[in-house]
């Protein structure tokens, strides 16, 4: 090979290299990909002072990750913040943690029973540190209404002033149904009112939940994951229909006035048909249980959500959290687009 040939092998080699090596350091700083995490159900984002702070179910205890780059979840500090103290008799089936900041202090909800599915309960832990991973989280007991019925998957909000809780939970005390229950808070800890239905299982949609082996309940129609989001004069309940064991689990919405009595049930619209769903071609199934949260420097409206990359896996390890930025229908509804499929590089939250 003459020497020119080799020089230009050479100088090729080299900017192939380099141009590998500097669409990488592009794609490391400025794009990420979806699963966020290998495992990761019901996840949950909120900002607070320049950090991201996320947290999903663990089953046995509360863990919070703390990071600026929530595209880099993977390597975000975390910390163990809670494990059941011996003697409560609610440590098993920790479900479904939130992260909130309400009065210069923070709050974990979060749902847990006794060992059987029925005697799940919500509860509250307070933390009067600036950062979530530091200070002591103290146990504020049972947070629900007077009826003391099954409930899981809590959430809070704010209108105009007045903090509301929404929550996942039975009408009686069998399984068969959930429904979306909404009720008034006096403080983070004490539910001051009535719940009200915000949404039941409706729609055709909603209704898939066959439960081949369990023939005292063979079928299971299901609201659960209850979020609020609050935009241009619109409160939207983004909720979970389905059963989570089912490819369908999908998202719903409901929504009112923020002006109007959100405790009256006339005061809400349910909309006949899901927002977000499976996408078979995205090897997408079962999307659900999510949250919202605001980029850090609160331009951008993202929604964070858990699915599976196959079908029929169910409610178990399989699913996993994900992230995609989402925006408004000219009617002022969310849109969430579709589900993007693992491995797709998006752009990171601004900053």
């Amino acid at each position: 090979m003459k020497l020119e040939a080799l020089v230009l092998l050479f100088l090729l080699v080299v900017f192939s290299v380099s141009s590998s090596g500097s669409a990488q350091r592009t794609l490391d700083g400025g794009t990420f990909t979806n699963p966020l995490l290998p495992v990761g159900p019901d996840p949950w984002v909120v900002t607070h002072d320049g950090f991201y702070y996320y947290m999903n179910t663990m089953g046995s205890n509360l863990t919070i990750w703390k990071t600026k780059d929530l595209g880099d979840l993977a390597h975000a500090e975390k910390k163990k913040v809670w494990t059941p103290p011996a003697g409560d008799a609610y440590n098993h089936d920790i479900w479904a943690p939130e992260l909130h900041r309400w009065n210069d202090k923070w709050y974990i909800y979060y749902a847990a029973d006794m060992g059987k599915n029925e005697s799940h309960r919500i509860f509250v832990l307070e933390n009067a540190s600036a950062d979530p991973l530091e200070g002591t989280w103290t146990a504020r007991g049972k947070v629900g209404d007077a009826t003391d019925k099954w409930a899981i998957d809590a959430s809070v909000f704010d209108v105009n002033g007045t903090q509301y809780l929404l929550w996942s939970g039975w009408e009686g005390d069998q399984d068969g149904e959930q429904r979306i229950y909404l009720a008034r808070l006096k403080n983070p800890w004490t539910v001051d009112s009535q719940r009200m239905v915000v949404s039941f299982p409706k729609y055709p949609w909603e209704h898939v939940g066959d439960l081949l082996d369990r023939p005292d309940t063979p079928h299971v129609n299901v609201n659960e994951g209850p979020e609020a989001l609050v935009h241009d004069g619109k409160v939207f309940v983004v909720y979970s229909g389905s059963a989570c064991w089912t490819d369908y689990y999908e998202l719903g919405v409901v929504e009112a006035d923020v002006d109007s009595d959100l405790l009256k049930p006339e005061s809400w619209k349910k909309f006949d048909h899901p927002f977000f769903k499976q996408d078979a071609e995205a090897n997408v199934f079962g999307p659900g249980h999510n949250g919202f949260f605001k980029s850090l420097d609160g331009k951008e409206d993202w929604i964070i959500f858990h699915a599976n990359p196959g079908k029929n896996e169910g409610c178990g390890n399989m699913r996993s959290p994900r992230m995609q930025r989402f925006t408004w229908n000219a009617d002022g509804t969310p849109d969430f687009g579709k589900p993007v499929a693992a491995g797709v590089p998006l752009k990171k939250p601004s900053h």
